[in-house]
């Protein structure tokens, strides 16, 4: 038996990434997912390997139709919605001296409104499904800056302003609402999609500054993604969980 038996949940960004891991579990744990993404090749790849439970829907989380379908689906096709993952998300620098406009509001369109646009085309539906769970995926870098990460710690603070907003607003449809907070993880936004060299150069950089001294699995965010998503948290809202295997608690004095 599943933790998510009889759920219906819906993951942005699911096609790969800490997005994969979250559709691979759900799955695991017994619920029926639909999850969107721009990479609608990968996206169907998964869908035909995970199976009957695993439904892809074209999804740009800045485009309000594609929220509109995918929920539809969730509604017309499953019979409703019980759980949100805002997990779609990139990174770009954008210093604040230099940094183009255009790279800021993409990255603000995406991080931020896409996950604006997302809860609020899906409390509606969960609320006539009876309540469920909002888990919007933040940043350490919504709790603390990044230099040259402008638009990126802008939308990541937002995502946990929006987050507590919608606990209060929510709470009374029966829909919780909390944020996660992972630190470095390790997946293709980590070295956006240059390849393992600059990711293994990253991660020789990054690493001596985490007391635990390497970068997170995508899947030790699931388990607290899971834990959100499930009945377990039912007194949860509103909160912030940090998973950084101790970066933000301080700097790492005694060396990798």
């Amino acid at each position: 038996m599943g933790v998510l038996d009889g759920k219906v949940a819906l993951v942005s960004g699911g096609a790969r990434g800490m997005g994969e891991a979250h559709v691979r579990r759900f799955v695991a744990e017994g619920a029926q997912v639909v999850f969107g993404d721009v990479l609608t090749a990968e996206a169907d790849a998964l869908a035909k390997e995970l199976g009957d439970a695993a439904h892809a829907v074209p999804l740009d989380v800045t485009i309000e139709d594609h929220w509109a379908g995918a929920v539809a689906y969730a509604k017309s096709q499953l019979g409703g919605l019980d759980v949100l993952v805002n997990n779609a998300g990139i990174g770009a620098g954008t210093p604040i001296i230099g940094g183009p406009l255009d790279d800021y509001m993409r990255v603000i369109m995406i991080n931020q409104v896409g996950v604006w646009l997302g809860m609020q085309h899906a409390a509606p539906v969960m609320a006539e499904s009876g309540g469920g769970s909002i888990v919007n995926i933040s940043s350490i870098d919504g709790i603390i800056g990044m230099a040259n990460a402008g638009a990126y710690v802008s939308a990541k603070f937002a995502v946990r302003g929006m987050t507590k907003v919608a606990a209060i607003e929510l709470a009374p449809l029966g829909i919780r609402t909390n944020s996660v907070h992972p630190g470095f993880v390790d997946t293709p936004i980590l070295h956006g999609g240059a390849g393992q060299e600059v990711r293994d150069r990253i991660a020789a950089t990054v690493e001596p500054l985490i007391p635990q001294g390497r970068l997170a699995r995508p899947e030790e965010l699931t388990e607290m993604v899971l834990f959100l998503a499930s009945d377990a948290s039912s007194y949860c809202n509103g909160a912030e969980f940090v998973v950084d295997g101790g970066m933000i608690a301080g700097p790492n004095q005694f060396g990798s």
